[in-house]
């Protein structure tokens, strides 16, 4: 198996590190330091058209594959951007899925068109305080009352809910002891995010500082109810068609990070003289390197896989979750060894590379654990018992 860029999409590749090249090193650092959602990169790959690289062409979008999205979302974190550029923008790729499915075609123009255009932002709602990743166990109830719908629950670790106007909600609308099954009776809801109605408080975090995690503390929110998606009681159904799309997506951001991490000290242990020679002559320096290397670009061989088996509509769970995996792992190494390349200098923020170290530890938590993801592995690939 290979991977090989086509012309269109080295063009992509290109045309979006040109775009990064406007937010250099410094810019990342000031974000790193204080703060602040990056509105400027946004708009730039707004204008640019980038935000709908994966949305529909009859919405407003380009009808380009996630493979097109991989590329692109690669090339922003690689650019010196990191996570933090990466997720600014990623949220626009993979979740609104749900809508591109299952949303009426008045859904689609109200809802999608907006987000393409860089005219309105979304956060992205699931996750609660006891429940992690047990999805089905969402205590976040809305209630029918009506032509709309009242919401009442917390949720936590919410990106951009700072900046966002609006909300994709998974919240149940059946309680669990009524159901069937526990994944029915959640229904997925994108809507206003309503601060009359909605405390967002920011989460003081290790990295990604330019871009907030929020707690939300929801109370009394009155949803229309045409902002319902699809069938009401199927939302965790829904919701699974942007899970893959995400998984490959930050896979690719890890290896961007990676990347960015190693041209940095390859640069500087050639550039780094000790005792009367370049640091780079020493095997100690290159043998950590060529390995994080060697694993990095194997680790982007399985993500370009993966994106491909999803725009041939072929099953690809197993090859998105060992995608993230491996990837986010090979970050965590290739950031690690760059920041020991340094030396003492790779701990100073001037240096950049312990920023690339927590950016990447936090994809190799998130959006989902490497513990999860070779549970779901060792189920679905090697027929072992499920163990959660």
């Amino acid at each position: 198996m290979t991977f090989r860029y086509t012309e269109d999409q080295q063009e992509i590749r290109d045309t979006i590190l040109r775009i990064c090249a406007d937010f250099d090193d410094d810019y990342w650092l000031e974000k790193d330091r204080v703060g602040g959602f990056p509105h400027d990169l946004h708009k730039a790959m707004a204008d640019g058209g980038w935000l709908g690289i994966a949305m529909p062409e009859e919405v407003g979008g380009a009808g380009l594959g996630i493979t097109e999205a991989a590329i692109m979302m690669q090339a922003i974190a690689e650019s010196g951007a990191g996570a933090s550029g990466a997720s600014a923008i990623h949220l626009n790729i993979f979740g609104l899925t749900p809508v591109v499915v299952y949303g009426t075609d008045e859904q689609k123009k109200r809802m999608l068109l907006p987000l393409i255009e860089g005219r309105e932002k979304a956060c992205f709602a699931v996750t609660e305080p006891t429940t992690g990743l047990d999805t089905t166990k969402l205590t976040t109830r809305a209630v029918r009352q009506g032509d709309k719908y009242i919401v009442h629950g917390q949720k936590v670790w919410i990106s951009t809910a700072q900046v966002a106007e609006k909300i994709l909600l998974l919240a149940r609308t059946t309680p669990l002891e009524e159901v069937k099954k526990p994944t029915e009776g959640l229904s997925l809801f994108y809507t206003d995010l309503n601060r009359d109605y909605i405390d967002v408080r920011e989460i003081d975090k290790m990295g990604r500082k330019a871009v907030d995690s929020n707690e939300m503390f929801i109370d009394g929110l009155p949803i229309p109810a045409e902002d319902l998606i699809g069938e009401e009681g199927q939302g965790f159904r829904q919701i699974l068609h942007g899970l893959n799309p995400e998984r490959i997506l930050v896979a690719a951001e890890c290896v961007g990070i990676a990347r960015n991490a190693i041209k940095r000290a390859a640069e500087y242990a050639n550039e780094r003289h000790v005792f009367g020679r370049p640091i780079g002559m020493n095997q100690g320096i290159q043998h950590p390197l060529a390995k994080a290397w060697a694993r990095v670009e194997a680790a982007n061989l399985m993500v370009m896989h993966a994106a491909e088996l999803y725009d041939a509509g072929e099953p690809c769970g197993i090859e998105a979750n060992a995608a993230k995996l491996l990837a986010a792992e090979a970050a965590v190494e290739a950031t690690q060894t760059a920041q020991m390349t340094f030396g003492g200098f790779g701990y100073a923020k001037e240096y950049h590379v312990e920023r690339l170290v927590r950016e990447a530890l936090l994809f190799h938590i998130v959006p989902v654990t490497p513990h999860m993801l070779m549970s779901f592995i060792a189920e679905k690939a090697l027929g072992l018992p499920k163990s959660y």
